[in-house]
């Protein structure tokens, strides 16, 4: 049964709905920061534990903290067997737990801030560029396409996992790998098309 949407903007009147979409970005950029530095399991985990804290802060529970993370379920058993073969149990369980705290942060921004106020916050932190010939408004765009499609491609992925999951091919990597290639193409083409649509082409 699938979870909640990847990254869908969900309306509340909570703290982090009503802070600033600006401060909300430097934020995730400051914390982000901090929980790379992070080397120790139990400091990982109190930093995963103030993230659970934040999701109840904002009004959302754990279906909506898993819809974030939930593309992860089929990277991470990967990469903490890979890691802990060649890294140890301890520095394997921190790299993957640090990166599950990440998305689960980033998530947490996007459910909590419109995607026109990202950009707009997106676009006043650029604006200095503008002196130097840079298209801010541009460029604002392109970060903000980047930003989203990242959910977008782990929706993908959770989406051509079950689906080869249905068929008992989850242990097909070529059943697993092409459809999603596929599938990201065309979702890059109909952006592309939409942007094209908007005058966006050049």
């Amino acid at each position: 049964m699938s979870g909640p949407s990847v990254a869908t903007y969900r309306p509340g009147t909570s703290p982090l709905h009503r802070a600033p979409a600006g401060a909300k970005l430097v934020g995730l950029a400051v914390v982000g920061a901090g929980v790379l530095l992070l080397r120790e399991p139990l400091a990982v985990g109190a930093a995963g534990l103030a993230v659970v804290a934040l999701y109840a802060l904002a009004g959302a529970g754990p279906r909506v903290l898993w819809g974030q993370v939930r593309a992860l379920r089929v990277v991470v058993p990967v990469l903490l067997a890979v890691q802990w073969l060649t890294l140890g149990p301890v520095t394997a369980v921190v790299l993957t737990a640090r990166l599950v705290v990440l998305v689960a942060l980033a998530g947490l921004v996007l459910v909590t801030t419109r995607s026109s106020d990202v950009l707009a916050a997106t676009e006043r932190g650029l604006r200095p560029l503008g002196r130097v010939g840079v298209d801010v408004a541009r460029a604002a765009l392109v970060l903000s396409l980047a930003v989203r499609a990242v959910p977008v491609v782990a929706a993908l992925a959770a989406r051509v996992r079950d689906a080869c999951r249905a068929r008992g091919r989850e242990h097909d990597v070529r059943a697993y790998a092409v459809p999603l290639v596929v599938a990201s193409l065309r979702h890059a083409d109909a952006t592309g098309d939409a942007l094209r649509a908007r005058g966006l082409d050049d």
